[in-house]
């Protein structure tokens, strides 16, 4: 067996009363792809800031290459070889896309001159060669979230690091664009370097993996190799308890229509000539390869790129939806894709980010009420089983899950007719994947009208009604929830789908 490229021996780390790891040890051989898999709170954020120095370990030792390593910085790691592919890429929005990877790879003094001709060729290689043809020239700002992922992907492509760590990088990929980073993971393997892969998209970890380790509670309960894994055997191992995914749900009848589209238009935002009803207790999937217009038809929806074509009618009144103020008045809530950025402020309170939405009702004529905020939060802790030690804790010392539960209730706080998701179990762990779920189909027997916009067709199939798949920014196919995958995926590539 070779050298490890990286070794963790009984790795402790504390923050305060809460011990995140608890002699850890991991390791990581050349041209091997190490998935690191794990419930939210497990202790894989943890583990990969210390791989990358950005934590210092309490106890424990590193070793790279065989040699031992004290006080890893992320300046140390990046120089020993290893780069990161985080969940929520890391970028200068206001830059370009050849500016960012410049900055990323280049070392370049403040006296040496920067050759843009050369930045720019260089990333569109790197660009070509994780399979996107996204422009160098784009500022970054103007990118959708899985774009970004890939200018992510390419940086650590062209960093020719020897540890490629991989966290969450198909969050918010489609089927094509995991398929093309699949073969950069299999390519930098060929190479001889060593991947990292964090997941919480099974199928992926026994895809690519050559073995597993499983942290639990801050442990490493198992490591082993992929092929002596099952799907229910790894989900037990990750959980400690049986879990049972979402399954379709043939109980809720939708109702009255309550949302209606007639050729609404965007010409802002690419949305062109969409035309749907959504029920009352009817949850409508929205698919679509990356760059649909699924996104940006719930923007449309929500106000924030309004619609200048068409006609919006709610609970079958003609409405005009300017601004996302107007939008929350008519009962349309909106649960973004990026819970860190819009999602939740993660340095307030629990209570005031579920309590955001709600100041005017909640504090009229400019009253502060923190009775009625901290109780409005307890009712929505409880409803939604939001796992905190109160109220009063900041947003960001939950896990990630629960913190999608919390972005929930801020807008259910609202008393919405509808509610928009977009990508609403996006870099969680299964088993609060599996609470969402129970919250959304909750929701809709309650009945709300739920849109549902998310890459993971399965998750579409499991809680929808019908599916809407968009293309291009036109809606090409409306489908019932329970069809044929292959039917949703060959409208998403343009071939013809049935409506229902």
């Amino acid at each position: 067996m070779p050298a490890p490229l990286l070794r963790l021996t009984k790795i402790e780390k504390s923050f305060g009363a809460v011990q995140a790891l608890k002699s850890v040890s991991f390791e990581l051989l050349p041209g091997e792809v190490h998935a690191l898999v794990g419930e939210n709170g497990a202790g894989k954020s943890t583990l990969v800031k210390v791989i990358t120095g950005a934590q210092h370990p309490d106890a424990g030792t590193i070793e790279m290459g065989s040699r031992p390593i004290e006080r890893l910085t992320t300046s140390r790691a990046r120089q020993l070889g290893v780069a990161c592919v985080y969940q929520h890429p890391a970028l200068f929005p206001d830059l370009t896309v050849a500016e960012n990877i410049g900055l990323r790879l280049g070392s370049a003094s403040v006296f040496q001159r920067v050759h843009w001709a050369q930045q720019a060729e260089r990333a569109r290689r790197l660009l070509e060669r994780v399979g996107t043809t996204i422009s160098p020239e784009a500022p970054v700002r103007e990118l959708s979230m899985p774009h970004q992922q890939l200018v992510e992907i390419a940086c650590a492509v062209g960093a020719d690091a020897r540890v490629v760590i991989m966290d969450e990088p198909t969050a918010s990929l489609t089927q094509r664009e995991q398929h093309l980073l699949f073969a950069v993971v299999r390519d930098l393997r060929q190479a001889g370097a060593g991947i990292v892969y964090v997941s919480h998209r099974l199928e992926e970890v026994f895809a690519l993996a050559d073995r597993v380790t499983v942290l639990r509670d801050g442990e490493s309960v198992r490591t082993c190799p992929a092929g002596e894994l099952t799907e229910s055997s790894l989900i037990r191992l990750m959980v400690g308890r049986e879990l049972s995914l979402a399954q379709p749900d043939d109980q809720t009848t939708p109702g009255e229509v309550v949302l209606s589209l007639e050729h609404v238009g965007c010409s802002f935002s690419g949305v062109e000539d969409i035309s749907l009803e959504l029920h009352a207790g009817e949850i409508l999937g929205l698919a679509g390869l990356v760059g649909a217009g699924r996104t940006e038809l719930a923007r449309t929806l929500f106000g924030i790129s309004p619609a200048d074509s068409g006609q919006i009618r709610l609970a079958g009144k003609n409405v005009t939806i300017p601004s996302p103020q107007v939008a929350v008045e008519n009962g349309i809530a909106y649960v973004p894709e990026d819970r860190t950025r819009h999602g939740v402020v993660s340095d307030l309170p629990i209570e005031q980010n579920i309590s955001m939405a709600v100041h005017r009702r909640l504090f009229p004529k400019g009253w502060l009420r923190t009775k009625a905020e901290h109780k409005l939060a307890e009712e929505y802790l409880r409803a939604l089983d939001i796992k905190a030690p109160g109220v009063d804790a900041p947003a960001a010392t939950l896990s990630g899950g629960n913190q999608q539960k919390v972005s929930v209730a801020r807008w259910l706080a609202t008393k919405p007719k509808v509610l928009i998701l977009d990508e609403p179990t996006q870099g969680v762990d299964v088993g609060a994947k599996s609470e969402l779920h129970k919250i959304i189909r909750e929701l809709a027997r309650q009945g709300l009208a739920v849109l549902l916009i998310s890459s993971d067709l399965p998750e579409l199939l499991a809680l929808s009604h019908r599916i809407g798949v968009m293309r291009a920014g036109r809606l090409v196919a409306l489908i019932h929830g329970k069809s044929d995958p292959h039917v949703i995926m060959a409208a998403a590539f343009g071939q013809t789908a049935p409506s229902v």
